[in-house]
């Protein structure tokens, strides 16, 4: 009986574990769970990346629905979403604000100044504290947050048209509704 023991218990826990990487395997690796997911976003306040302008705290993503990317000159992903971001940018009733993280300024400024600037603000997290208070695992992320301030979705990695059609847009449409704001349009421009 001993000697059965000793070969049905590693193929058990074998067998377990192929079940749980299995299950694993199937969740889309950019559905991180948020522990901020419906609450406040986090209280900041960040120095502005250009002199004449205004850093970004949390009192400027109140009152309407805002697009919170965090963003760094060195990554590259930040790059491949760039040209979406600019896109979403010039979209009637969306606003982005950016988040440099642990970035020099005038890399994010060059960065800002080659591809484009997308956001209304742009505050410098040098440290990385505020990316930590928002659960940041890395950059880009982004993170929707609505007129009263709560975090209503946050997505990790790149964002792709696919992304904005099939799941930014919808919810700032459904946020912007039922602030009684007049909906987004979906619609690709």
């Amino acid at each position: 009986m001993a000697r059965k023991l000793v070969f049905l218990v590693p193929a058990a826990l074998f067998a377990v574990l192929l079940v749980a990487f299995a299950i694993g395997l199937r969740q889309d690796p950019h559905l991180l769970p948020s522990a901020l997911i419906d609450r406040p976003a986090p209280d900041f306040a960040l120095p502005g990346l250009y002199d004449a302008a205004d850093g970004l705290t949390r009192k400027d993503l109140g009152g309407r629905a805002t697009l919170v990317n965090f963003f760094a000159s060195w990554c590259a992903p930040c790059r491949e979403e760039h040209a979406e971001l600019m896109t979403l940018a010039r979209r009637p009733g969306v606003t982005l604000d950016g988040i440099a993280y642990k970035d020099k300024p005038e890399d994010s400024r060059r960065f800002l100044d080659r591809l484009g600037n997308p956001f209304a603000h742009v505050g410098i997290d040098r440290d990385g504290t505020t990316a930590i208070d928002f659960g940041v695992y890395g950059v880009p992320e982004t993170y929707v947050v609505d007129g009263t301030g709560h975090i209503r979705y946050r997505h990790v990695g790149p964002l792709t048209a696919e992304d904005v059609k099939e799941k930014i847009l919808p919810l700032i449409a459904r946020i912007t509704s039922s602030a009684g704001s007049p909906p987004v349009s979906t619609r690709p421009e």
